[in-house]
């Protein structure tokens, strides 16, 4: 992966010639909580430092809402476009940060899935609104996970376990004693949604416990600073 410093700040991602994605860091406090100033001229900030013309970005609800960008801010927990110069992200704190796109009919999608979106399949849904809406093929999207608090950290309660071992493409394979791997689940959406085992790109890095890199999370300390993570076609 890429690593990009903006001064004091930090974002891990890739960049080709024509599409970046980018998952921000704690690093420098650098914090893109929407209903602050500081993270209002964060996201604004995105602009300038990734030749940005927009930013898209949702009220987030931890559902499985599918959103279309149309330059106006919307609540659901997916994005999706092909406009280009317009960096469409999710804010996270130990939720799952996703980002897809397909290089061949130029379409990007961004989206939240903590648990709730996880066990409603959002990323299921956004593939297949991909596929029908822009008539691509699932060969030919590239999934990027992000950063978020993995299942070595990732306690929960015995009645949620057992609504993931319940699902059927999940089963015992998604938890691990009292804990729910949030990765392993949206991999299985993926594969179930026909995408290629290689064009699934994971980031192994836990928000709670990564001491190498510096992360907000909810989880740790029950901050209210949220990280960006964005993808932009370029022109």
């Amino acid at each position: 992966m890429l690593i990009k410093n903006i001064g004091q700040y930090k974002f891990i991602g890739e960049e080709s010639e024509d599409l970046l994605l980018y998952f921000s860091t704690a690093n420098g406090e650098l914090n893109f909580n929407k209903n602050t100033s500081e993270g209002i001229k964060n996201l604004k900030n995105i602009k300038e430092w990734f030749n940005a013309d927009n930013v898209g970005y949702l009220n987030q609800t931890h559902s499985n809402i599918i959103v279309n960008y149309d330059g106006k801010i919307h609540e659901g927990d997916a994005i999706i476009t092909n406009s280009k110069l317009v960096a469409i992200g999710v804010f996270t704190a130990d939720c799952v940060p996703i980002v897809m796109f397909d290089k061949n009919k130029k379409v990007i999608a961004a989206v939240h899935s903590g648990w709730k979106g996880t066990y409603n399949f959002i990323v299921s849904k956004v593939i297949k609104n991909m596929m029908d809406k822009y008539s691509i093929k699932s060969e030919d999207i590239i999934v990027y996970v992000g950063p978020h608090i993995g299942k070595c950290c990732y306690k929960v309660g015995e009645d949620l376990l057992n609504n993931f071992k319940n699902v059927d493409i999940y089963g015992e394979d998604v938890t691990h004693i009292d804990k729910l791997d949030l990765t392993a689940c949206i991999k299985k959406q993926c594969l179930n949604s026909y995408i290629l085992e290689e064009n699934i790109h994971i980031l192994d890095l836990c928000t709670f416990c990564d001491e190498k890199n510096q992360w907000f999370s909810y989880r740790k300390s029950k901050t209210s600073n949220r990280m960006f993570s964005f993808i932009m076609l370029k022109k």
